[in-house]
């Protein structure tokens, strides 16, 4: 082989192996899968603002809305799957769309779950000029009539955010079939309808709250949680507390594309690792309203899919799939 040759076959040699990754994280990015405002917007902000010591550069936050992470997931799966760079946020609702079908033909196998940011729960949220006071006071709207209330969240039927409201409707025996239910895309989309007007009952998360407590916009009625939350929710109680058998836990986290080298993911798992350990982090999850739960890497992965897999099976029991 001439040297021309030789050295035509190493530059596209290098050009093979040199990936679009580079071996360092210089640009990272956290996709957000909804509008601003919402759930996958405060995830983005802790990593973007918990990880800005483990990198050189600033992390960039991008909005992707679409089918509730769908369109996500989707271009994670076809343009983007070996992106070094990326992580896209998700929520147990995602989990549950994944369980469910909702993201055609990709589930929990289609991407590397990566790295929890903590652990939210359900609220039931409504305008601070709301008729509707407590608790029991939405509850027994709904007894009187089901389809009076117009309940709403960014998810469809069947999605997470339903779910809230069928777990409440279900405490008091309610067919959740005759709920009066408003889809949004996203939370961002959500509390603007509360905000405006569209719907009157928000089944929303805790964690999303922290930027409009005080602001006199809203009021959350009931957190879905066993027990009382620290502060700053320590004064609001609980659904079970008002006597409504409903609880619903939420964790929040990233994935990345399933294609992504082994050397750039264990590189954001050492990064979220680190972050755990420092009081930075501790104090900007506690600040976002969400409780503490540090997973990363094969443990996360392995335990988000027994997570889809258990989902799986309630959904099987609730009808919502075959």
């Amino acid at each position: 082989m001439t040297f021309a040759k030789t050295a035509s076959a190493l530059l596209l040699t290098s050009f093979l192996v040199s990936p679009a990754f580079a071996q360092e994280i210089d640009r990272p990015e956290c996709v957000a899968p909804a509008k601003p405002g919402g759930g996958f917007d405060l995830t983005c902000r802790i990593a973007q603002q918990g990880l800005e010591k483990q990198f050189d550069g600033p992390m960039q936050v991008t909005f992707m809305p679409g089918g509730i992470g769908a369109v996500a997931i989707n271009l994670f799966n076809t343009t983007r799957t070996d992106d070094p760079n990326a992580i896209v946020a998700f929520s147990s609702g995602s989990l549950l769309n994944m369980a469910t079908g909702k993201y055609g033909q990709w589930g929990a196998g289609d991407v590397r779950f990566l790295a929890t940011a903590g652990t939210d729960y359900g609220a039931v949220i409504v305008r601070d000029d709301s008729p509707y006071k407590t608790l029991k006071d939405v509850m027994d709207a709904l007894k009187e009539n089901p389809g009076g209330v117009v309940m709403g969240a960014g998810g469809s039927v069947g999605s997470q955010d339903w779910m809230k409201a069928a777990i409440l409707m279900k405490s008091e025996d309610l067919d959740p079939r005759q709920m009066r239910y408003v889809a949004f895309d996203g939370g961002g989309d959500a509390i603007a309808g509360l905000l405006g007007g569209s719907i009157q009952v928000y089944t929303g998360d805790v964690g999303e709250m922290v930027s409009h407590l005080g602001t006199g916009e809203m009021r959350i009625l009931a957190a879905m949680s066993d027990e009382r939350l620290p502060a700053p929710f320590a004064d609001i109680p609980t659904a079970k507390e008002a006597g409504y058998d409903a609880v619903w836990p939420i964790v929040r986290g990233y994935y990345m594309g399933k294609n992504v080298p082994d050397e750039a993911y264990n590189k954001w798992v050492e990064a979220f690792q680190a972050a755990y350990k420092t009081d930075e982090w501790a104090a900007l999850v506690k600040d976002k309203g969400l409780l503490p739960l540090d997973l990363s890497g094969k443990e996360m992965d392995a335990d988000m899919k027994k997570r889809v897999e258990r989902m799986t099976g309630i959904a099987k029991e609730a009808g919502l799939i075959q």
